[in-house]
């Protein structure tokens, strides 16, 4: 049985992370079993640190305000994906757009809180809520170079009418929880 190695890149409280690691870690998936080799977070205080901790995943800081530049630092990034040997790099709540330094280098993949194509980049969760369409949901897809433009792996959705900023947020999440592991799985299967 093979193993299928990921790290996790996060920003802020971790709670897509620490439904991965829960999910994933160390489980046995058709013929392979995952193995999360690292959190990297590029925030010193992280509330997702502790979480990565509890859970017994080492955790890797890379501070993007110590590089000069947007491409040193996904250079950094990179370097240390690479010497962790992973299949995948999986963005949970990463708060860094990247350049083709990353996207060109590193297979990953990310969640997005909107039906993509519409409200890409910031703020979705809120624009997508305030947004005229009834329905709305969340995206995993692949990272690529353009913001929020790579091919959709797995898509959930879900009727919004009548709902407060408050109770779709908590939907909002709730779509992500359910389908960001069964995307990461999917994508492994297709990886050679």
């Amino acid at each position: 049985m093979s193993v299928k190695q990921i790290a996790i890149l996060f920003s802020g409280e971790g709670s897509n992370m620490e439904v991965l690691i829960k999910k994933l870690h160390q489980k046995r998936f058709d013929d392979f079993e995952v193995e999360v080799v690292a959190a990297i977070t590029n925030k010193p205080d992280a509330k997702g640190i502790k979480k990565a901790d509890d859970l017994g995943i080492d955790v890797i800081m890379i501070d993007h305000k110590s590089y000069d530049s947007r491409e040193a630092f996904d250079m950094k990034l990179v370097e240390t994906l690479q010497d962790l040997d992973v299949d995948l790099t999986i963005l949970a709540g990463f708060m860094r757009i990247l350049t083709p330094v990353f996207t060109d280098t590193i297979k990953a993949i990310n969640i997005h809180p909107a039906l993509l194509p519409l409200y890409k980049g910031a703020d979705a969760l809120k624009r997508s809520f305030e947004g005229k369409e009834t329905t709305a949901g969340v995206t995993a897809h692949l990272v690529v170079s353009e913001v929020d433009g790579g091919e959709m792996v797995l898509q959930k959705s879900f009727d919004k009418t009548g709902m407060d900023f408050d109770t779709f947020e908590e939907k909002i999440h709730a779509c992500e929880h359910e389908i960001f592991p069964k995307a990461v799985i999917k994508v492994l299967q297709n990886l050679h």
